[in-house]
């Protein structure tokens, strides 16, 4: 395949342009007339570009009379001009306000364009991936788009079913910073305890952000605690919302699976579609409101008759959760005189979700023949609700600019178990469950401010600002007989998922407060340096500092090297700090408790289990980036990670250990387990390679990208208590270690043909995804071999109103490698790996725009 991947790339390196394109020439300048020397002058949608030369003039080859043209320089607001089939083009740049500079993340200057930034940032339009992808969530969305984006769709993992783990570089889903329109978006409440991804960790539920009401995704691949705050050890994600005044769009998507491995003769299953309208109306002069109504389904899948012996089959139903997911977001931004705006943002979700557990068979305990002569499929239902609101007021006073803003952000879960039992009980057992949940609310100050000197060097942006944080974690109960045990000799509680008892509920919060200051300078047109350091105080675990230096330096027009060094942290979770999972069980007549115990239970200060404290760590990146000729471009990052004192959830310590069991049933506790610092760092090295290219062919153009991903991860030795010394084993055994170096292939790459006629489009994608080594029960490897997924979509515009896709992901239908479902840990034929396990997708798009 590799050989393969050389042979496309050499393909369409060596393309002629032959095309029906046109020749642009002209100048760039200021206000005044002055010539705006390396003025950035890009063909939308391409990578196909050119500078400004000493007099500010240009020349370039588009690739069709209705290119659109965008031209940047930094301190100057950015153009963006349909050719129309003119072939002479000047471009006059006006000086930059705070009321319409671009925003890019990783940069505190408001000017600075995604290619000028000392660190790699991906710039995603939603609007072309959407086009051309089945996917219709954020999630999958940026799983195809970003080679360095990973989200694995869980199944039998209780809530992690219903918010698929997502990671930046292979590290955690708490590790990666998100944001919407730059400020600091809310984690979800739900902890990841079961499944194969993630676990462990909390994470940013980015499926309840509608792709229709996003206008592009940035995400910083460079560790930014000190620029951004906790959890941007891996990286940021900078979700950018819709701005669009008196247009209408509206899409209507849907896309079916081809079934195997079922049970049945279906032929297709998973049934997804999707509805969403977008609308913007514009306020006074500059003003604007934009609104995003969005409406998702998705139907089961069901790949679990992989075996021939019914014995190895462990679940009944293994595959996609049912989904309906509804939102609706807006942005909207309103003048107040002529330096000032007020603005605000958000929106709400709500998610209802229907997810299999393993099967209870007629013969099992579990079971009451009564009620179930064949034995049940317990369903753990989901109902999530997610909102979020920010509101702010920016602008410009003597030069400085100022933005002010604070944020609430509110998710949370509620459980509830159908056509299941609880069997001790009896045969008078209710068949579904309020099982209870948890919920986490989240309050955001912020001080931003800013300014930028054009006459200080090459140009001087200095920046420091305030945050204040305040967040709030509760579990709460869900009804008796969800979670208690009637009869000492059956199993307790609500089968496929025990409910929450009085013992779980918690109510906690904590503060933080943090300070930072940014210093970012042009010393010489070529040389771009960056300075940045952040104090931060928590209210539970008291105060760290880190810092970060970024260069970059142009060694040639074409060729620029860039790099940093800085130091992060991530504050644990409230849910990794307080959550309590508590059911009884009976041992000779006397309860016992099961406990998954918080961080201050008796159970961890009696094993002597330290208070958790943040993970620390160390980032350094060095890459250049390469344009030898317009319409081609390499840019080649690699980067080191290393993470200290690293949370994770450990195995389950017994009573009937030599060492501490007694010590357990004097504390009444049969099993337990909790959240510690068990990991003493892990670290993750890798590269990021995007080579880019757009010409005209034949009678069209071809844009080609071949994006990889390389990582590797080692993991340190296991922290334990001095009461658990020698339990390393049970701490943190070679089954989670396998788990945490699984999160990300040690390769994904992504070689994508676009190529474009007029109205119609045809995109072809292949993906390979490297091998991944799991340890199943037996603690035997199962080895998931590489392997290659082909997507492939046609796309027509019918007319400036109409288009139409139609088109399929993994085509092929190429499955994993399958593995025994008693032995995984998910209970099917294969653990949850990122190119799924459902086969071929074949979708339709309608898109409509007014």
């Amino acid at each position: 395949m590799t050989r393969t991947f050389a042979f496309l790339l050499l393909i369409f390196l060596t393309f002629n342009s032959i095309a029906q394109s046109i020749r642009i020439s002209g100048k760039v300048t200021d206000e005044k007339g002055e010539p705006l020397i390396g003025a950035s002058v890009i063909e939308k949608g391409t990578s196909n570009g050119t500078t400004a030369d000493g007099s500010g003039s240009y020349v370039l080859q588009v690739g069709h009379t209705n290119a659109t043209i965008v031209v940047t320089y930094v301190g100057y607001n950015k153009i963006e001009r349909e050719i129309s089939g003119a072939g002479t083009q000047d471009f006059s740049l006006e000086d930059a306000t705070v009321l319409n500079q671009v925003t890019v993340v990783g940069s505190r200057n408001l000017n600075r364009s995604s290619t000028d930034t000392p660190a790699p940032v991906d710039v995603i339009d939603i609007r072309e991936v959407t086009t051309k992808q089945g996917q219709l969530d954020v999630n999958q969305l940026l799983q195809f788009a970003a080679p360095s984006f990973n989200s694995n769709r869980q199944t039998g993992s209780d809530g992690a079913d219903h918010v698929d783990p997502a990671s930046l570089r292979g590290l955690g889903p708490d590790q990666t910073l998100v944001l919407i329109n730059g400020k600091r978006r809310h984690q979800s409440s739900l902890v990841n305890l079961f499944g194969s991804r993630g676990r462990g960790n909390t994470g940013t539920d980015l499926n309840a952000i509608p792709a229709a009401a996003i206008e592009r995704i940035e995400i910083l691949r460079d560790g930014a605690a000190a620029q951004y705050g906790s959890d941007a050890i891996a990286g940021v994600i900078n979700i950018v919302l819709k701005e669009t005044v008196n247009q209408l769009t509206a899409n209507v998507n849907a896309g079916i699976f081809q079934a195997k491995y079922r049970f049945d003769d279906k032929k297709f299953d998973g049934l997804n579609y999707n509805v969403n309208l977008n609308y913007g109306l514009k306020i006074a002069k500059k003003g604007f409101v934009n609104v995003t109504a969005d409406y998702n389904h998705r139907d089961h899948t069901n790949r679990a008759n992989t075996v021939s012996d019914p014995e190895d089959v462990a679940r009944r139903q293994y595959g996609d959760p049912k989904m309906d997911n509804a939102a609706l977001y807006y942005n909207a931004k309103i003048p107040i005189g002529g330096n000032f705006q007020v603005y605000s943002f958000g929106g709400i979700n709500k998610r209802k979700g229907d997810a299999y557990a393993w099967t209870r068979y007629a013969d099992d305990e579990r079971n009451i023949p009564s009620i179930y002569p064949d034995g049940f499929d317990p369903i753990i239902a989901s109902t999530i609700d997610d909102r979020a609101v920010t509101g702010g007021i920016r602008g410009v006073w003597k030069s400085w600019d100022i933005d002010v803003s604070n944020t609430y952000g509110f998710n949370k879960f509620h459980f509830n178990v159908k056509n299941s039992l609880n069997a001790s009980f009896g045969a008078g057992s209710p068949t579904t469950f309020d099982a209870g949940g948890f919920q986490l609310g989240q309050n955001v100050s912020n001080l931003n401010v800013s300014r930028f000197y054009k006459g200080i060097m090459q140009g001087l942006n200095i920046a420091f600002g305030a945050e204040y944080r305040t967040e709030r974690y509760k579990i709460f109960e869900g009804e008796r007989l969800s979670y208690l045990n009637y009869d000492p000799t059956l199993p307790g509680g609500a089968q496929g998922f025990p409910g929450y008892s009085p013992a779980d509920v918690t109510n906690k919060g904590r503060s933080n407060v943090g300070v930072y200051a940014d210093v970012e300078a042009d010393i010489t047109k070529n040389f771009l340096v960056d300075v940045a350091a952040r104090f931060e105080n928590y209210s539970d675990f008291g105060s760290t500092v880190n810092g970060k230096v970024g260069l970059r330096y142009k060694i040639t027009e074409d060729l620029a090297v860039r790099g940093s060094v800085s130091t992060g942290f991530r504050a644990p979770s409230l849910a990794q700090k307080y959550f309590n999972s508590t059911f009884t069980n009976f041992v000779e007549g006397q309860a016992v408790e099961v406990l998954l115990a918080n961080n201050n239970s008796a159970v961890t200060k009696a094993l002597g289990i330290p208070e958790l404290k943040q993970e620390t760590s160390q980032n350094a990146s060095l890459g250049l980036t390469f344009t030898p000729i317009s319409g081609f471009s390499v840019t080649v990052d690699g980067y080191y990670v290393k993470v200290k004192d690293r949370v994770v959830l450990t195995g389950q310590f017994s009573d009937d250990d030599e060492e501490i069991g007694e010590l357990l049933k004097s504390l009444r506790v049969g099993k337990a387990q909790f959240f510690t610092n068990a990991l003493s760092y892990t670290t993750t090295k890798g590269v990021d390679v995007i080579v880019a290219h757009s010409t005209p062919l034949g009678i069209g153009r071809l844009s080609s990208t071949l994006a990889a991903n390389f990582n590797w991860m080692e993991l340190g030795p296991v922290n334990t208590s001095p009461a658990l010394a020698g339990k390393e084993d049970i701490y943190f055994d070679e089954r989670e270690r396998r788990f945490v170096l699984a999160s990300a292939p040690p390769s994904k790459i992504n070689l994508t043909l676009d190529y474009a006629v007029s109205k119609l489009s045809f995109m072809l994608r292949l993906i390979r995804f490297g091998e991944v080594k799991l340890a199943n029960w037996d603690y035997e490897i199962d080895v998931y071999r590489p392997k290659i997924q082909t997507d492939l979509t046609v796309n027509y515009k019918l007319n400036n109103h109409f288009s139409i896709s139609v088109g399929g992901s993994n085509i092929l239908n190429v499955y994993p490698d399958m593995s025994l479902p008693a032995l995984t840990e998910s209970g099917g034929g294969w653990d949850p790996v990122q190119m799924g396990s459902n086969g071929a997708f074949f979708f339709t798009r309608v898109g409509f725009r007014f």
